[in-house]
């Protein structure tokens, strides 16, 4: 029987033990009901022991933190990780696939990627992630939403149902990296103003890069297309959410917004 062991219960991961049918083990912090401390190396080590797939969705700090306390019980099982399309750096606009330089501003990030690869794992890459709970459409009922007037700014996202969809079709998949992006990478001030105009709301002000975080301001000033063909071509995989659009009004079906951080999309929370 197959089944899939987690380092990170966060967000998207959550997503992919729901969609992937399997038994599934995880690892939080706090070992939360149902999961494993990330620190009970017997636990652990039995868990991975016993999965025949093993997901981490664990950030870098200083270095990978799951291959510098685990990568000697790996071997011989399928590998999957969750990295970010940031690895690829600011491409003032262009299109990056999976042979672009790998140039961001996170040299853990980079490294982790790169060492992930070499394990023979199945990095997805991912960008901006969104899905209920967690979308503009929260942050704009919350009133913490806000726009930059940066029209030219543009980045890629990705709705969380997509990137458990992609994960699960890369169970079968060759090693490698692969983009999980939607088809419509679009500036996140039409976002903002799309979702806004959904809740019947004005949209919300433009501010200042100047009165924004240090992490805000950087993820301001990369400005990239992710293309998303080789995931399609290789995985068989297609966005059921392939724009903003589509991917909004879904959220909006499955719940009522909720306050969200104000925070610019990220891969996923620190849930080890």
């Amino acid at each position: 029987m197959s089944r899939l062991f987690i380092f990170g219960l966060g967000y998207a991961a959550s997503a992919i033990a729901d969609a992937s049918g399997w038994p599934v083990l995880a690892t939080t912090r706090d070992g939360r009901a149902g999961t494993i401390r990330f620190d009970d190396d017997q636990a652990v080590r039995a868990g991975v022991a016993a999965a025949t797939h093993i997901l981490s969705s664990v950030p870098p700090d200083e270095g990978d933190p799951v291959l510098a306390r685990y990568g000697d019980a790996l071997d011989g099982r399928w590998l999957g990780y969750l990295s970010s399309t940031g690895v690829y750096g600011d491409a003032g606009g262009a299109w990056v696939d999976e042979s672009a330089p790998i140039r961001g501003r996170r040299p853990a990030r980079n490294a982790a990627d790169a060492a992930w690869l070499a394990q023979g794992a199945r990095v997805f890459r991912l960008p901006g992630i969104y899905g209920p709970g967690r979308s503009p459409l929260d942050r704009v009922a919350a009133g913490t939403a806000h726009r930059t007037g940066l029209a030219d700014q543009v980045f890629s996202r990705i709705h969380v149902a997509d990137i458990a969809s992609g994960v699960v079709a890369g169970f079968t998949a060759p090693s490698g990296a692969y983009n999980l992006a939607d088809d419509l990478p679009t500036s996140q001030d039409r976002v903002i103003e799309h979702a806004a105009a959904m809740l019947g709301l004005p949209p919300p002000p433009v501010v200042g890069l100047d009165t924004l975080s240090p992490a805000a301001r950087a993820f301001y000033a990369e400005n990239r297309r992710v293309a998303n063909n080789r995931a399609k071509r290789v995985l068989g995989w297609q966005p059921r959410y392939p724009d903003y659009r589509l991917g909004l009004r879904a959220v909006s079906a499955m719940t009522s917004p909720t306050a969200a951080s104000n925070a610019p999309p990220t891969v996923s929370g620190d849930q080890r």
